[in-house]
């Protein structure tokens, strides 16, 4: 399955980038680029995501916690029954998701070359509401056990019910490309010239 991701993220987006030219997960910087086992493993520890959708010409980004299951190549997450991403998702099926991290930030001696330490992930797929209670739950009890591993249902908290289903919107993002990139440099590119040129610059 992951070996149709693999060709796609090798490939470079060209200068004159199309879509329907060049896949939407091609990475312009191709040694930044992290392989499928680096993605999922990133995915299984990223605190939260960030969903793409759209209501006809207008754009929208969503901050979700999210549950990343490799067995079914899907992500999951929830909201309030009635609302944007909900009405989004029944208008168009096609989503985008995003999970980055930061580090430090790199500062430079040449205004081109400040930056930041970074690696994310995005992906690309259709968006659905689950219907059935069952994988409700499913994605649901992923979503805790993630964020709150030590704790089991029917122990430390009361497990999840019919009603309280009823009162959320459960989604699957099932992916069909995705890409993973790093870029975590312990400092900013440097000019070695630019103080001898700053220098010149003031004598003129």
């Amino acid at each position: 399955m992951f070996s149709v991701f693999k060709r796609q993220m090798r490939c470079e987006v060209p200068r004159d980038y199309h879509l329907d030219k060049t896949p939407a997960n091609a990475i312009f910087r191709s040694e930044y680029a992290r392989d499928d086992q680096w993605v999922a493993a990133f995915l299984a520890q990223a605190r939260e995501g960030r969903v793409g959708t759209r209501w006809d010409d207008q754009p929208f980004v969503t901050p979700v916690l999210f549950w990343y299951d490799p067995k079914r190549h899907e992500i999951y997450f929830h909201t309030n029954l009635v609302g944007r991403l909900r009405a989004n998702s029944k208008r168009h099926a096609r989503a985008c998701f995003e999970a980055s991290r930061t580090g430090k930030l790199l500062p430079s001696n040449v205004a081109l070359e400040f930056s930041v330490q970074y690696e994310s992930v995005i992906a690309f797929g259709d968006i659905r509401v689950l219907e059935k209670m069952d994988a409700q739950r499913r994605a649901l009890y992923g979503l805790l056990d993630k964020y709150f591993p030590e704790m089991k249902s029917g122990e430390d908290y009361r497990p999840i019910t019919d009603q309280e289903l009823m009162r959320t919107s459960v989604y699957a993002i099932a992916i069909d490309s995705w890409s993973g990139k790093r870029n975590w440099p312990e400092r900013a590119e440097q000019s070695p010239d630019w103080p001898a040129l700053a220098e010149a610059w003031l004598m003129e």
